[in-house]
Formats: structure tokens, sequence, C-alpha cells
């Protein structure tokens, strides 16, 4: 297992974005404050996109920098890609 280099700024976030190309079934650490957390990579994950770190439920918020950016529109599993085809942006929308 190798620390990733992703940002998982914040311990309350579900979601880290990736710093570099992670490769499928690899076991990654990303760590924020004092929460550590060991993911087994379920998707290859691209420079630049976002992969959960904890399993997420079909309608939860998607949480990045401490911040809802989003909604799931099906459930997620840590180590899943998150993109268009599992989110939809709040950003604009009535609360």
């Amino acid at each position: 297992m190798e620390k990733v280099n992703a940002l998982f700024l914040n311990e309350e976030d579900n979601i880290a974005t990736a710093l570099s190309e992670i490769e499928k079934n690899k076991k990654v650490l990303v760590k924020a404050g004092k929460v550590e957390k060991e993911i087994h990579m379920k998707n290859k994950i691209d420079f630049g996109h976002k992969f959960a770190v904890i399993d997420i439920q079909k309608g939860e918020d998607i949480k990045k920098y401490g911040e809802v950016i989003g909604v799931a529109t099906k459930g997620i599993l840590a180590g899943e890609h998150v993109h268009v085809h599992n989110i939809e942006s709040k950003r604009g929308s009535e609360e």
C-alpha cells in the first residue's frame, strides 16, 4: 500500500481528488487531519478526477473540501470513480 497523491483535506469529505493517475486494484492511503483511510481502488482514476473514500448511498451529499458539491444519483463504493455518471451537481439549484 502506498500513500496516494490526492487532495483529501477535510475529515468530513467523502471523496478525494487524484493528483496523479491511480491504477485499478491498487490499495492507497489518504489522510485528512486525524482521519486516515485505506482504500482498495475499484476503478482506474485519472489525474484530476474524484474517487470515493467511503461508501456513499444514493441521495447522499457528496462533500469535497468540507463543502457539499453534489448528490449521489446511485450508490458509490469506496474506491470508485465519482463523476457525472453517479453524481448530480447542486451548484445553482434551489435547496
